[in-house]
C-alpha cells in the first residue's frame, strides 16, 4: 500500500513534494537508446505513487519517451518524414489539406500523448456542426469591394453565415488522417493508444449519381465535333475507354500504337500544390494496354493532324513534349482547365451537367449494352473488383436502352471520314 503520511515510503525514494503536490521520476531507456528521467506529477502522494509504478512498469518493457511534443508538431514531422517520402504526391497533398484545415486548428495545441478520446469525439462532433466558411475566414478573406458580387465578401463576413458545414464524408477522412498519423506514433512508440481509432463516424449516405443517357453522351460528341472543339479526341477517350482525366492529360504519343490500334495507360499527369506532375497511375491495376475502336482511332489521328498544325501556326513558340493534349504552344493543358471546357461543351451541347468523372459510368453502360463479358469490361474500366463493375452494370436495366448504346456505337464509328 502507498505510503500517504508526509515521510517517504520504503522504496520510494523519488517521491517528494513538488509545488501544490508531488512529484516522481525514474530513469527510463528513450527510443534513442540514451537514458534519462521522466517525470509524474499530481496532487496527492498516493496518486503520484500510482503514476510512478505504472512509470517503472512502461519503462521494463521497453523505450519510453520522456517529452511528447504537441499534434501540431508532431502532424508536421510525420508529413515531412512519413507521408511525403512513402505515398504518391497527390495523396499526400490531400493528407497535409485535412491536416492544414481540419485537425491542426482544433487540436494542434495538444500535447500528443495528452489527447483522449474525449477530445477527438468533441473534434468530430464540432466539424459536423461548424460553418467552415467562418473557421476558416474564407468569406473574410474576399476584398469588400469587387465588380463581380461573388467575388466580394457577401456572406459570413458580413454577417450573413452560409453554413458551409463540412459533409460526413469529409468528416470520415479527416479522422482517418489522423487515426493513421497516431497510428505512426504508436508504432514509434510515442503513445500508447490510438485514440482517434476509438471514435467512429456515421458513414456518409452514398450519392446517386445520374450519369449520361446513350443520347446525351451522342449529343455531347456530336457538338464537339462539329465545332471543331481541339479536345474532341479526348472527350472519345473518355466516354469510349472509361479514360480520367489525369489519364487523358498525361498521355503521350509513345504509348499510342494506331498502326496496332493500342493505346497503353500508365502515365498521368496532376497538379499538385505549384506544379505539373507526371507520374504513374494511381495503382497497377490501372497500368494497362487498351483495344482501340475504330471511332478512337479516328480521333486521334485527327488529333495528331491539328497538333501538326498548331506547331506550324505557333512557330518559334511552340514547346517541346509528347504529350498528346496540349494547348496551341505545346504546354500541358492544366486539369482544372480541362474540367471548365468540358462543363462549357456540355451547356454548349445543350446536354445535363455532371462530373467528368461520371462518363466512367456512360462508358461501363455502353460495355454493358454490347454484352461485353463484366470480366473483360472490368480489365477495360481497370477497377480492382468485380462488384465495382457490377454495380456499374446494373445502370442498364432495359433493352431499349441496350438498343440505344449499340446504335450510339454503330453511329459513331461511322461518324467520321474514313
Amino acid at each position: 500500500m502507498a505510503c500517504v503520511s508526509g515521510k517517504r515510503g520504503n522504496g520510494e525514494g523519488s517521491i517528494y513534494p513538488y509545488k501544490n503536490g508531488y512529484a516522481a521520476y525514474a530513469w527510463v531507456t528513450k527510443p534513442d537508446g540514451k537514458r534519462a528521467r521522466k517525470y509524474v506529477y499530481g496532487p496527492t502522494r498516493a496518486l503520484v505513487h500510482e503514476k510512478w509504478v505504472r512509470l517503472h512498469a512502461d519503462a521494463s518493457k521497453g523505450p519510453v519517451t520522456t517529452s511528447s511534443p504537441t499534434l501540431a508538431q508532431y502532424l508536421d514531422e510525420w508529413l515531412r518524414t512519413v507521408v511525403t517520402p512513402d505515398l504518391k504526391p497527390k495523396t499526400a497533398e490531400t493528407y497535409a489539406m485535412h491536416v492544414r484545415l481540419y485537425i491542426v486548428p482544433a487540436l494542434g495545441a495538444k500535447r500528443l500523448d495528452k489527447l483522449t478520446v474525449r477530445d477527438v469525439r468533441a473534434w468530430v462532433n464540432k466539424l459536423l456542426e461548424e460553418c467552415q466558411c467562418c473557421v476558416q475566414g474564407k468569406d473574410a478573406k474576399r476584398p469588400k469591394a469587387h465588380k463581380n458580387p461573388r467575388n466580394r465578401q457577401h456572406c459570413c463576413a458580413v454577417g450573413r453565415c452560409c453554413r458551409q458545414v463540412a459533409s460526413r464524408r469529409t468528416v470520415q477522412d479527416a479522422r482517418a488522417v489522423l487515426r493513421s498519423a497516431l497510428t505512426n506514433a504508436m508504432a514509434e512508440e510515442r503513445i500508447s493508444k490510438n485514440v482517434a481509432g476509438l471514435v467512429k463516424v456515421r458513414s456518409a449516405r452514398k450519392v446517386k449519381r445520374r450519369p449520361w443517357s446513350v443520347e446525351e453522351a451522342r449529343q455531347f460528341l456530336e457538338s464537339a465535333r462539329a465545332a471543331h472543339d481541339p479536345l474532341y479526341p479526348a472527350y472519345v477517350l473518355i466516354l469510349v475507354l472509361g479514360f480520367r482525366r489525369g489519364e487523358v492529360l498525361g498521355l503521350t504519343w509513345e504509348n499510342v500504337n494506331l498502326d496496332a490500334g493500342e493505346i497503353t495507360v500508365e502515365l498521368q499527369l496532376q497538379r499538385i500544390g505549384r506544379r505539373l506532375v507526371h507520374e504513374e497511375t494511381k495503382t497497377e491495376a490501372s497500368t494497362a494496354v487498351l483495344p482501340l475502336p475504330q471511332i478512337c482511332v479516328t480521333a486521334l489521328q485527327l488529333r495528331q493532324k491539328e497538333q501538326a498544325a498548331a506547331k506550324q501556326a505557333a512557330g518559334e513558340l511552340w514547346t517541346a513534349s509528347d504529350f498528346v493534349f496540349t494547348t496551341r504552344y505545346g504546354t500541358p493543358i492544366e486539369p482544372r482547365n480541362f474540367n471548365r471546357s468540358f462543363a462549357d461543351r456540355s451547356a454548349r451541347a445543350a446536354v445535363r451537367k455532371i462530373r467528368l468523372h461520371d462518363t466512367r459510368h456512360t462508358c461501363g453502360s455502353l460495355l454493358a449494352a454490347l454484352d461485353v463479358h463484366p470480366r473483360v469490361a472490368m480489365q477495360i474500366l481497370r477497377h480492382s473488383k468485380i462488384a465495382v463493375t457490377m454495380e456499374i452494370y446494373t445502370h442498364v436495366p432495359s433493352e431499349a436502352t441496350r438498343k440505344a448504346l449499340r446504335r450510339l456505337g454503330k453511329h459513331l464509328g461511322q461518324q467520321e471520314p474514313r
